[in-house]
């Protein structure tokens, strides 16, 4: 089993970012490859490579006086788990307008937590999401599915190592990795809360029902959502309002971003309980609507969902180049065209309507303007 698996299409991307910017963020959670990913982008690339990692107390010391350890430099500089020093950034944008120095700066926290204190940087930084594994990296999807795409995980030498590993990332998560980026949170409560989701992983998030259970306000448990969304746990996939004249959903969907954890905190070891889980096609819509967005290459903003009240729903409508585009997720492989897919069509006005389901041979058509299609095959769609 290979000990790193090389991200051509994302080492492709960031080297294009870096062409066009003196400074490049790699942001995504903890553990998913951030730092091997800045090694394999600077790979024979020239210029001498300075790295700080900025959990190390000795790299800390080193930058006690940034301006000082970085303005002779010339080549890169790497930057790693940059939201621990927030006032590196105003240094940053005097460093970067000089010839010959480029930052690749790596973070765990999303765009919007670190945009306050990089907006100094505007119009010289520019962000590229690092996800886990997706399945167009790695060959086995089964076992990418069931364990997830942490490195860690995935490349465990078995589901029973996988799993040890993930039940330790999340007690890391709660307990170090939340307070390090100044989020106070009881992680006793966050965790419960975080349990709690698994059971509206798919479903529209009622932050009543959770607040009840849990005895907490509606707005503390909206806050838990928007931390576990920023710090990439979770997609808070938004509704879709069309004017049609019907009662339409209006609340978000939520979303496990990675289906190994969803499983460590269910307790599902292996396929087979997973196969006999009463959560199996949850697992599945998830897991795939996490890779269809990823293989479109689609951005949070063109991705919702949408629903008529006991009438008619779309998993995920993405919006790109004008047109819109449906995906409905299946876990069988018996696919038919159901009168909610016919509304969805005919009222959406959708371009193409594509239902994914775990395997087919090759794509194949339902219907006019709908086609039966795997997440291996999603990439030769146009």
């Amino acid at each position: 089993m290979p000990a790193e698996i090389l991200r051509r299409g994302l080492i492709a991307k960031i080297r294009s970012d870096a062409r066009t910017h003196p400074v490049v963020a790699l942001i995504g959670p903890r553990q998913s490859g951030k730092s091997t990913l800045a090694r394999q982008v600077l790979r024979d690339l020239r210029g001498r490579v300075l790295a700080f990692d900025l959990e190390n107390p000795l790299d800390l010391a080193r930058l006690d006086q940034p301006l000082l350890a970085l303005e002779a430099h010339r080549g890169w500089v790497v930057l790693d788990e940059v939201q621990r020093r927030p006032d590196l950034f105003p240094v940053l944008r005097v460093l970067a307008d000089r010839r010959g120095l480029r930052f690749l700066i790596l973070g765990s926290a999303s765009r919007d937590l670190l945009q306050q204190s990089s907006e100094s940087l505007a119009g010289r930084i520019v962000y590229r999401e690092v996800t886990p594994f997706s399945s167009a990296e790695v060959e086995a999807q089964q076992r990418l599915w069931l364990r997830g795409g942490y490195p860690r995980s995935y490349l465990a030498r078995s589901a029973a190592d996988s799993l040890v590993w993930r039940r330790a990332y999340i007690a890391t998560y709660l307990e170090r990795d939340l307070p390090a980026l100044g989020i106070d949170v009881p992680a006793a409560l966050l965790r419960r809360f975080w349990m709690m989701l698994t059971h509206y992983h798919g479903q529209v998030f009622n932050a009543s029902d959770l607040a009840r259970s849990l005895q907490i306000s509606d707005k503390t448990a909206r806050r838990y959502l928007d931390i576990l969304t920023a710090t990439f746990m979770l997609r808070t996939l938004q509704p879709w309002h069309e004017n049609i004249g019907k009662r339409q959903v209006k609340s978000p969907k939520v979303y496990f971003r990675d289906s190994g954890i969803f499983h460590a905190l269910l307790d599902i070891p292996t396929r087979a309980a997973l196969e006999s889980h009463p959560k199996l096609g949850a697992s599945w819509e998830g897991f795939a609507l996490e890779e269809i967005v990823r293989r479109c290459g689609v951005s949070a903003d063109e991705c919702f969902f949408w629903g008529v009240h006991a009438e008619a729903e779309l998993d995920l409508l993405v919006h790109r180049g004008g047109k819109r585009i449906g995906f409905e997720v299946k876990y069988t492989d018996r696919p038919r065209l159901t009168p909610s897919m016919k509304k969805a069509r005919e009222l959406l006005e959708l371009s193409h309507l594509f239902v994914v389901v775990p395997s087919v041979d090759a794509p194949f058509p339902l219907d006019r303007d709908v086609t039966v299609t795997s997440i291996a095959h999603l990439e030769t769609l146009e």
